[in-house]
């Protein structure tokens, strides 16, 4: 059996979730600290991907990365090419990903007990050092669950990853299209192996995500 595609969705799901972690982090603590009128424009703009068809997403990555588009013609120049490409399968899943991490980092930014944050202030600690030793630590089940949803949502995307690098065996297959085009041939023996595989690894991301949840409520409690 070859598992490529099991090895291909943990390394874009797992690159992906690198890039959201971040960008998502930082987004969502500057987002926060905004007027409301501004965050809620904000808001509407970077959660738009969880509610858009995933085939939508894809094809609006299309139109701005596509070989014909002006930024991909620039990459291609570069000898970066994003369409066809597993590594573009890191793109694909990365926006529609975003979402999650974004919404879950605000909401355990916003908890913030800032009266923490202003008395680092008063000992002279930089803000640098107040968030990352203060503000991340009392956040931090927030961020590992909005980490975990970000990365169960990369390895399961379909639509986007599809309409962006397609389905090559050996060099783009995933997970998802991999049962999809099993599926498609009628090998409804193989199809059912790789959905079994998908649902094992939903499973346990599920199950750490609930030991968060218990775990942040014990917390709480204390």
């Amino acid at each position: 059996m070859d598992w490529y595609p099991l090895w291909n969705s943990l390394r874009i799901a797992a690159a992906s979730c690198v890039i959201v972690f971040f960008v998502g982090i930082f987004t969502a603590y500057y987002v926060a600290k905004l007027p409301r009128w501004v965050k809620g424009i904000l808001d509407v703009v970077f959660t738009l991907p969880m509610v858009l068809p995933p085939t939508v997403c894809g094809y609006f990555l299309l139109l701005v990365f596509g070989v014909k588009r002006p930024i991909g013609m620039f990459l291609a120049e570069l000898g970066v090419q994003v369409v066809m490409t597993w590594y573009g399968g890191i793109l694909a899943s990365a926006v529609v990903a975003f979402p999650l991490m974004y919404r879950t980092a605000r909401g355990a930014f916003e908890s913030f007990d800032e009266t923490l944050a202003y008395a680092g202030q008063t000992l002279g600690l930089s803000n640098t050092y107040i968030f990352w030793k203060i503000r991340m630590p009392a956040c931090r089940q927030g961020i590992l669950a909005g980490t975990v949803l970000a990365f169960a949502r990369a390895l399961g995307e379909y639509g986007a990853t599809s309409m962006l690098i397609g389905y090559i065996p050996g060099k783009t297959a995933t997970i998802s299209t991999t049962v999809y085009q099993l599926w498609r041939t009628n090998d409804e023996a193989g199809a059912f192996v790789w959905v079994m595989v998908n649902l094992g690894i939903s499973t346990v991301i599920l199950l750490i995500v609930n030991l968060l949840e218990t775990r942040n409520r014990k917390a709480v409690k204390a």
